[in-house]
């Protein structure tokens, strides 16, 4: 597998109209957009910053995963994702090597990215997400 560079960093925030007007400020040249994410029950701010970007993430259900994470561990870092070449050759590899993901197979994810995540048992106690960019 071949890491192309960090692709972003995930926030878990309980509230973006709070949250995102600092990152406004401090990225203040950077593209931004908004995505909901029905099937994970998220809505995220994601700003580019051209050379990576940062994702806000806000849970719209108690269900959703953002929502478990803060309940746990509170506000702040929830991922990294990598942005990698090929997702299919990265979940083949790390299946070989015993490496735990959450995400047997890919989906689409923001963005369009095809993605999965490693679990944290398997990191170091981190979440890690593999994204490969879609072809336009």
């Amino acid at each position: 597998m071949k890491i192309l560079g960090i692709e972003h960093i995930g926030i878990a925030t309980d509230n973006l109209d709070k949250d995102a007007p600092f990152w406004k400020l401090l990225l203040n040249n950077c593209e931004h957009i908004s995505e909901e994410v029905k099937e994970q029950n998220v809505i995220t701010e994601i700003f580019d910053t051209g050379r990576g970007k940062i994702e806000l993430l806000e849970a719209t259900s108690p269900e959703s995963p953002i929502a478990k994470f803060i309940e746990k561990r509170g506000k702040g870092i929830h991922h990294i994702c990598l942005e990698i070449d090929d997702i299919q050759q990265a979940i083949n590899e790390l299946i070989e090597a015993g490496v735990e993901l959450i995400d047997k197979t890919p989906r689409i994810g923001i963005e369009g990215y095809m993605i999965v995540f490693i679990h944290p048992r398997s990191t170091g106690g981190v979440l890690v997400e593999l994204a490969e960019k879609p072809e336009n």
